[in-house]
């Protein structure tokens, strides 16, 4: 009894979701069925994005030996560390749930927590794909005006991250990362 206990435990958030979309069905079946095809395109896209992803941080964990990434992108690394954190986050494809799972090898492999924000933020705005759609549907003015404005934004905001969170707060990520 204790192993069923434990498993429903573990899985009931799934259980309740499943539930309130039976419930939603037959209270509104239209409306249901489309939040489950939505639903469904959402885990197809996700289960088509994430084993890439998974491939590139396996190949990164392998190929890039933990005292390059600290030269380049850790403590000492200065404006080096940022551009290269900066360039890395806009030339990524894929949604933004892909970016953390590259911050914890990152963190693994001792780069500087301000860069590990810029490439979260440049991963989130600042996109290549984005910026050519951009130019191509609102032109260049509007996608370059936006981008000046959102590098400073994403500096600021992870110089400023960076310094109010509590040292002893980063150590806890950066020990989390390590033991993924």
């Amino acid at each position: 009894m204790g192993t069923f206990k434990k498993t429903l435990k573990r899985y009931i958030g799934l259980i309740v979701v499943i539930i309130a979309f039976g419930v939603f069905i037959i209270i509104n079946h239209e409306l249901g069925m489309k939040a489950l095809n939505v639903t469904f395109f959402s885990l197809k896209e996700m289960l088509l994005v994430i084993p890439p992803i998974f491939i590139l941080l396996g190949l990164l964990d392998v190929w890039v030996p933990k005292d390059t990434m600290i030269k380049y992108m850790g403590e000492g690394s200065g404006l080096k560390g940022v551009v290269l954190a900066l360039l890395l986050g806009s030339a990524a494809a894929g949604p933004l749930y892909g970016a953390f799972p590259i911050a914890a090898v990152f963190m693994r492999k001792g780069v500087k927590f301000s860069n590990i924000l810029v490439f979260i933020g440049a991963w989130s705005t600042t996109k290549i794909p984005m910026l050519l759609f951009e130019i191509a549907s609102l032109g260049a003015k509007f996608a370059f005006t936006r981008l000046l404005i959102d590098i400073p934004g994403i500096l600021i905001i992870a110089f400023i991250l960076s310094k109010t969170i509590p040292k002893n707060e980063i150590d806890k990520l950066y020990e989390n990362a390590e033991n993924l």
